[in-house]
């Protein structure tokens, strides 16, 4: 079955593309186990950002308390306070807390190590420049682990292709996201090291459309070793059970 457009009509009327987000990092685990060899696991991760509420008590008052000094009455303590040096800097600013949805792959023989993650892009990762900063940041620490890192993008509301901004990051190109890189796609990455010489990023891209099959990704768990991920199967029996047609 083809991709679907999840943020146009005809499915979003009746399916939030959150929904799709939500159910699809627990069927690539289900699809993940079977192909992972003994001592690796994976285990889906979904994470509200901006959209999940924090409680007004998790706030730090506007202003602050007055401070206390020697021979004040602390109820029998001793206390000794030094008053907060003044900030150099007062800005009002927002920091971006972005939704994520993905996937891990563990190596439970050494400790639980993370060795995969395959992220799931959602409308936030893509909707301002210091939103698409930080989520290229965050997967350029990982590669910097040595851990692989898979991207798949089917958002088609945000005209931004993040590979093409981390290989940017990097100081890297790949020919074949052509002069205007491709809205939706999927790729694995990993950071490999060699002896005696630079180390290399390696890339499996595959663009991918509406209306077609979704491809195949290799997920690396140690330099010779990998699984192949199946998103067509994932995507597939996530639609089903949501009964997204």
């Amino acid at each position: 079955m083809p991709l679907r457009d999840h943020f146009r009509p005809p499915v979003e009327s009746k399916h939030s593309w959150d929904e799709l987000h939500g159910g699809w990092p627990m069927m690539i685990v289900q699809k993940l186990f079977p192909l992972l060899p003994e001592g690796f696991v994976a285990a889906p991760s979904v994470h509200l950002g901006a959209a999940f509420e924090i409680d007004v008590s998790a706030y730090e008052q506007d202003e602050p308390t007055r401070p206390q000094h020697h021979g004040e009455d602390t109820g029998g303590l001793a206390v000794m306070r030094r008053e907060a040096p003044q900030a150099t800097l007062t800005l009002e600013t927002e920091l971006p807390d972005q939704d994520e949805y993905e996937v891990r792959v563990y190596d439970d023989r050494h400790g639980r190590r993370l060795v995969a993650a395959i992220e799931l892009i959602s409308p936030s990762n893509k909707d301002r420049p210091e939103s698409r900063r930080v989520f290229v940041g965050k997967v350029a620490a990982l590669l910097q682990r040595g851990v692989c890192v898979s991207l798949v993008d089917v958002v088609t509301v945000r005209q931004f292709n993040l590979y093409a901004d981390l290989l940017a990051l990097i100081g890297g190109a790949d020919p074949m996201l052509g002069t205007e890189p491709p809205l939706l796609y999927a790729v694995s990455i990993r950071a490999r090291k060699r002896l005696h010489q630079r180390p290399v990023l390696e890339t499996w891209f595959y663009p991918m459309q509406v209306g077609q099959p979704l491809p195949t990704l290799p997920i690396w768990l140690d330099v010779d070793l990998f699984v192949p991920l199946d998103l067509e199967s994932s995507y597939e029996e996530t639609c089903r059970v949501l009964r997204i047609a």
